[in-house]
């Protein structure tokens, strides 16, 4: 909470001083949090409409731009975590965040027919129907919002990297 107060004043001294300068900025304003603020991750997520759980225990930075809610978020070691299939998190997690959903994945894998898919999206349509939505590309996998309230422990890899099937050459193979 104090380096995201402090980052803030950085942005706000450094907006003041170009704007005496008679220079013009138009810099977004970026939170950015460490080990010591990690809970300020999952406000970001409550505050969009979003279950805290999406993202798990452990993450050792996250920073978001707010006026285009594209963030990045890191944990070490990347891990996996089991839902009703497995949710893999790589080191770095990248999107960008929007009430109700998160869109531009990437660091993000489920399991699925005994293939890792790269998550694409993750949405919330219509709160009140308890259900999030993960696009794999493939399938469209639902889950209860109850499986995603709190972050959940995460399993540290025991090899370096998960490999994901490749979405990009799969569509482009099917026009060819």
């Amino acid at each position: 909470m104090l380096l995201t107060t402090y980052a803030s004043l950085l942005l706000l001294a450094a907006a003041l001083l170009s704007f005496s300068h008679g220079q013009t900025t138009h810099a977004a304003t970026t939170t950015t949090t460490t080990a010591g603020a990690a809970t300020s991750v999952y406000d970001a997520l409550q505050s969009h409409g979003l279950p805290r759980g999406l993202l798990p225990r452990g993450i050792e930075s996250f920073t978001v731009n707010s006026s285009t809610g594209r963030f990045e978020a890191t944990i070490e070691p990347p891990c996996t975590a089991t839902f009703y299939s497995d949710i893999h998190y790589n080191r770095t997690i990248t999107g960008t965040l929007s009430y109700g959903e998160i869109t531009s994945i990437s660091g993000i894998s489920a399991l699925e027919l005994f293939i890792w898919f790269p998550v694409l999206e993750i949405r919330v349509d219509v709160p009140s129907s308890g259900l999030i939505c993960f696009d794999v590309g493939v399938v469209y996998k639902r889950y209860p919002l109850s499986l995603f309230e709190l972050p959940p422990l995460c399993t540290p890899d025991s090899s370096p990297s998960i490999s994901t099937f490749d979405l990009g050459d799969a569509k482009h193979a099917s026009t060819l």
